[in-house]
This record gives C-alpha cells, structure tokens and sequence, in this order.
C-alpha cells in the first residue's frame, strides 16, 4: 500500500516525519531511481526507497531512551560543522535512534530519544503540548514583575508567548536560579523570554519532559526507558 514518503522514514525509525520532510525538501532521498519531491508516495513492498543512497530498512525494535545532553554537543544526526552530537553518546546501542524535539548547543539536560517515529512526531506536535521543565540561572535579580511576564506571557517577535509556570527562585550571589515550566517549543524560547523581561541566561538545563525527569542521570549518561514509562508516553 502506497504512503507517504515521510511516513514511511518514520515507520523505519531515522526520524521523525517532520524532519523527514526537510530531507526529502534536501533530495536527499528517492524512489527507485529518481529523487523524491514532498508528497510523494510509495509502497515499500515494490519500491525501492533510498535515504542518502542507502535502502530504507524498517526498525524491527523500537527502542526509548533518555539522554543527559552535556553543553557542547548539538542534537543532530551529524554537523556540517564537525561538532560533536548526540549520536556520539549512543554509539553503543544496537539499533539507530534520533533526537525527539532539540536542545541548543549551551543547553544540557534532558533529551528523549527513539526510533518510533509516529511517538516522536505525536510527542513533537504542538496541539499535544507536553510540558517541559528547565532549570535556569540569569545575570542579576528575577523581579515580581519579570516573573509575572513570564507566567503571563511574553511578546516575542514571533508573537506572544503562552503563559508558563515560574517556581523555586532562589538568589545566588549576582545571579537567580529558578525553574520554569512551559508548553510550547519555540526556538530558544527560554533564552528569548528571559531576555525580553531584561534576565539573561548564563546556564539553562532541561529537567523534565512530561513525567520523565532527569534524577541523577549524569551528563554524557543515558537510560532505556521502562515498559511503564513508554506505555504513559503513548497515552499522553
């Protein structure tokens, strides 16, 4: 039966269906023979699919797993720059997995990844919104009033933010730690936020996803995540 090429990419656990998209928009994949386009089709029991040359083969066991992404490291596949990514702290798994949602290059903390590509594109979709937690720590004083705007809403020039959850601040020296907790994935959105309320960040760490935190999970460290956990995750 004939799918849509990036479905069928994610059914085969190289990526999610959006990011498929981008590599088919790269040509970067084909059906027998000749280079895809967006909206293309296929049946995988006659056509020949091909992802950078190689055959698509399709993932005969999901795998799930949480990472602690350390600072320097990007969560791609692979960097035309030559950085180091995520890929490099999972090279001992038997099977291929890749990164659900990003964290920048500064950013550490918790990163999910698997080679379910139908749970990546529902967990990344923006009409599910599964909270995530970060810990944050910005130069100077969060204000009341800093962060009652960041629980209310922040104008970006993307448009106004959702309101978010502002919790545990707590001084240090010149800086202010606190956690917050928001719905949406914009990119650096944290960073933005903080920023437009005049609060730079000098370190950010994700902590949670949902009900999955990060615990005592070291950095460069990762976990499989259990049959209980991967049953929630499904039903969020």
């Amino acid at each position: 039966m004939k799918q849509r090429l990036q479905k069928l990419i994610a059914a085969a656990g190289l990526a999610s269906r959006r990011e498929a998209e981008r590599w088919i928009d790269e040509r970067r994949v084909s059906v027998n023979g000749q280079l895809a386009s967006l909206g293309d089709t296929a049946d995988p029991q006659l056509d020949r699919i091909e992802v950078d040359g190689r055959p698509l083969e399709f993932a005969e066991k999901k795998l799930y797993l949480l990472l602690n992404k350390p600072v320097g490291y990007v969560t791609t596949a692979r960097d035309p720059q030559g950085r180091p990514t995520v890929m490099d702290l999972v090279k001992e798994l038997s099977g291929r997995v890749f990164p659900v949602g990003r964290l920048d290059l500064t950013t550490d903390g918790l990163l999910l990844m698997t080679n379910d590509g139908e749970l990546a594109n529902r967990l990344a979709h923006p009409r599910h919104q599964v909270e995530k937690t970060y810990l944050v720590r910005v130069r100077g004083m969060l204000s009341a009033q800093a962060s009652r705007s960041l629980e209310t809403g922040v104008r970006l020039e993307d448009g106004m933010t959702a309101p978010a959850r502002v919790g545990r601040v707590r001084a240090s020296g010149s800086h202010t730690w606190f956690e917050i907790s928001l719905r949406e994935g914009r990119n650096r959105q944290v960073r933005r936020m903080c920023e437009a309320v005049g609060c730079p960040v000098s370190r950010l760490r994700r902590i949670r996803i949902g009900f999955l935190e990060i615990g005592t999970l070291q950095p460069g460290k990762f976990r499989m995540l259990t049959a209980e956990e991967v049953g929630k995750l499904k039903k969020m």
